[in-house]
């Protein structure tokens, strides 16, 4: 939804009427009568509004707190104030401190009225069009970042846990997919790309690492039953999962997904490797379905036959796109 309207906040009803007047012709006009309304609609229609005009003198509460909250709660919204040429002391210290783009003086003069809105409206837009550059921007980054633990992952199967690791990092992508993986949260803030570069090989070589300690404490595959599988299981994510008959349920999400979504710059735990752990140990075909309150993991499923060569370019594009749908 693209913002174009403008929400005008003032306590006197014949004020509302007069501003919608003047100007609807440029732009669809909200309005509210205090700022407890204004609040609310910005809560309810935020999406709608470009430009917020708030008077400063109301009962209750001043403009200023309206601005204030928009600014904290709706960053992309123009914001304005409009006072009496008396409390000029008070637009200014709002303009200083960035709560407002500009304040427009009572009385209203028509014409400066409308070309100030104007120029509100066209740097809302110019903020609609930085944000949503910067917003696929990050689409992209994160893809990446996720194609890349992708790979990491098999890197790390491979050279810690076991060379044949093709089969039960498949059920893992699958898995992760089916639980519905996100994209990864970045704080660009605290990480340049080298920053988040080394953070993503330390967190590749400790994932390794503990891989490696839950593959040894699982012990050689020597042809458990799919019980004790399942128990072994149970075992390595004892509150996580629950047992429901021939199948166990895995509760938490995350104890499918965090190794491809969880936040950069954050230290994997046992827990976290526990899944993809226990799919390279026990290498035979895994039935997993979405139940009411988690997954529900079976075993003795079908044999899926020879994976197909590209099957893992597959999986990244599929749970790339399915990320960003989340």
């Amino acid at each position: 939804m693209t913002a174009v309207k403008i929400l005008y906040v003032d306590d006197e009803a014949m004020a509302l009427k007069y501003f919608e007047r003047l100007v609807s012709p440029i732009a669809p006009v909200l309005t509210a009568i205090s700022v407890e309304e204004g609040k609310e609609m910005l809560r309810t229609r935020g999406a709608e509004i470009a430009v917020l005009v708030s008077d400063q003198r109301m009962p209750g509460a001043h403009g200023n707190e309206l601005l204030s909250y928009a600014r904290e709660h709706h960053p992309a919204i123009v914001r304005m104030l409009t006072t009496a040429y008396s409390e000029m002391g008070e637009a200014i210290e709002a303009i200083n401190t960035g709560e407002i783009y500009r304040y427009i003086t009572k009385p209203w003069d028509l014409e400066s009225l409308r070309a100030d809105l104007k120029n509100a409206l066209e740097l809302a837009e110019l903020r609609n069009e930085r944000d949503s550059l910067v917003r696929e921007k990050m689409l992209v980054q994160q893809q990446q970042l996720l194609a890349s633990r992708v790979t990491q992952l098999a890197l790390v199967c491979a050279g810690f846990v076991r060379p044949d690791y093709a089969a039960g990092f498949s059920v893992f992508l699958d898995s992760a997919l089916r639980a519905g993986c996100t994209a990864p949260v970045i704080d660009w803030r605290k990480l340049d790309h080298a920053d988040l570069m080394q953070s993503e090989a330390q967190r590749g070589v400790a994932i390794g690492q503990l891989l490696a300690q839950a593959h040894s404490g699982l012990g050689a595959n020597a042809g458990p039953s799919p019980a004790q599988a399942l128990a072994a299981l149970a075992q390595a994510l004892p509150t996580q999962t629950r047992a429901e008959g021939e199948r166990l349920v895995v509760l938490d999400r995350q104890a499918l997904t965090w190794l491809l979504d969880g936040p950069a710059q954050e230290a994997p735990t046992q827990a976290q490797v526990a899944w993809l752990a226990w799919l390279l140990w026990w290498g035979q075909p895994v039935q997993i379905d979405k139940g009411a309150d988690g997954w529900e993991v079976g075993l003795g499923a079908p044999a899926a036959g020879r994976l197909p060569d590209d099957w893992m370019a597959d999986a990244i594009e599929q749970i790339g796109r399915s990320a960003t749908e989340h």
